[in-house]
């Protein structure tokens, strides 16, 4: 962890531009500020950072590595394709380095009982996992949808101690999750600690888990260097809330040279309801405590959203990234379930890797990239997860998809 220079910091009031600031209820004021008070002491306190950095080397297993992906290359045919391996952290999934940092924060705080939303359930587990290493009493607000396809996540957490809620309101995904999880929090704010888990919220959250993400950037621009000798010319990065891309884009904004793309869920086509890809479908509006790019009717009502992937199924992005997308500094794609699913396929039977749905967006708007780019130029994909949590959605969209056939790989 490394203090944040003012060139990244929001303005006083949590904006980036016109995006950001801290749209929350009275009662969450003065516990906002408190929180934003007690980040600022911590991430000038060479004591927390030993401690966080000492936790993800022994405990997480950073640095994670990057890997040429040659036969996903050579499948491709154009850029040389690189993977950070975020997916070889203990949890599986980048989700454990913002939880580590922030349940530590809640422990320096005095909190002891934590709450937190998930998606994928990969936030879920690694909050447990936090909260498990450190005494922390663990609540997990969960949609239904989400517990149905992700069962096993549901699990990991119960077995590591934490409580899962069932969350059946709305659509029953995460943005109900968050409303739930929020909830609580102004209920029990006098002892409770909500430890979000992305780039979303109310200032200071999207400026802090940046902060615990960007080790992933750090790394990966030493490690690329030292592996092709030079800056990747694009990186790639799914995008739902959109940490593990923050995390990654943080490292390269000033070097101009080199793309920034997130790539959202395109779902089963740019319809009203049928995915969550907020820049192609989108509009400014607030959501859950930030002004930001937000998936909404004409009278500013959320529309529900889709996506093959739990984790990508949000009606918002990350105030940062909206406003590097107003910059030009980062562009922003859309992949479809169809397209991710392939992908999914493609690495696990090219590299034996299976990567979280969540990635294989990414990974199969790299197959287009690589092969716009030449094989002159190079791409680093960040690899946010593994797969293992998906299978049996995987297994089931292959059996819809195909009639119960054998899934091929077109190389």
């Amino acid at each position: 962890m490394t203090p944040a220079t003012s060139r990244r910091d929001p303005d006083a009031r949590g904006y980036f531009g016109e995006f950001g600031g801290r749209y929350v209820p009275e009662t969450l004021v003065e516990p906002i500020e408190q929180l934003e008070r007690a980040y600022f002491d911590v991430r000038e306190d060479t004591a927390f950072a030993a401690e966080l950095n000492r936790l993800l080397k022994h405990y997480v297993g950073r640095p994670t590595p990057v890997y040429e992906a040659k036969r996903l290359t050579e499948a491709f045919g154009g850029a040389r394709v690189f993977l950070k391996r975020e997916d070889l952290t203990h949890t599986g999934a980048h989700k454990i380095n913002n939880a580590l940092g922030q349940a530590l924060l809640a422990a320096r705080m005095g909190k002891r009982r934590i709450v937190a939303e998930t998606g994928a359930g990969q936030h879920g587990v690694a909050t447990a996992t936090a909260c498990a290493l450190l005494g922390l009493d663990c609540h997990v607000y969960m949609g239904a949808e989400d517990m149905g396809r992700q069962a096993l996540n549901v699990f990991r957490m119960r077995l590591l101690g934490a409580e899962v809620l069932r969350v059946d309101a709305g659509s029953k995904t995460l943005k109900d999750a968050i409303n739930e999880a929020m909830r609580d929090w102004v209920t029990n704010v006098a002892d409770t600690y909500y430890l979000l888990g992305s780039v979303l919220g109310p200032h200071p959250y999207p400026l802090m888990v940046r902060e615990f993400q960007s080790v992933i950037g750090r790394e990966a621009r030493a490690q690329f260097l030292d592996l092709a000798g030079a800056l990747p010319s694009a990186i790639v990065a799914c995008v739902g809330g959109g940490s593990n891309a923050i995390g990654i884009f943080d490292a390269f904004i000033e070097d101009e040279g080199v793309r920034l793309i997130g790539v959202e869920a395109g779902g089963e086509q740019i319809v009203r309801g049928r995915h969550a890809a907020r820049f192609a479908g989108g509009s400014t509006g607030v959501l859950q405590g930030t002004r930001t790019f937000v998936l909404q009717d004409d009278d500013g009502n959320i529309e529900l959203t889709h996506s093959i992937s739990a984790g990508l199924d949000y009606a918002a992005v990350g105030p940062e990234h909206a406003w590097l997308r107003s910059l030009g500094r980062a562009e922003y794609a859309y992949v479809t379930d169809d397209e991710a699913l392939a992908a999914f396929q493609k690495l696990a039977q090219l590299e034996g890797i299976l990567p979280a749905l969540e990635s294989s967006h990414a990974i199969a708007y790299t197959e287009r990239l690589a092969r716009e780019l030449g094989s002159s130029k190079t791409i680093l994909v960040n690899l946010s997860g593994r797969g293992d949590k998906d299978v049996e959605t995987v297994e089931k969209a292959i059996a819809g998809r195909t009639h119960g056939s054998a899934p091929t790989v077109v190389t």
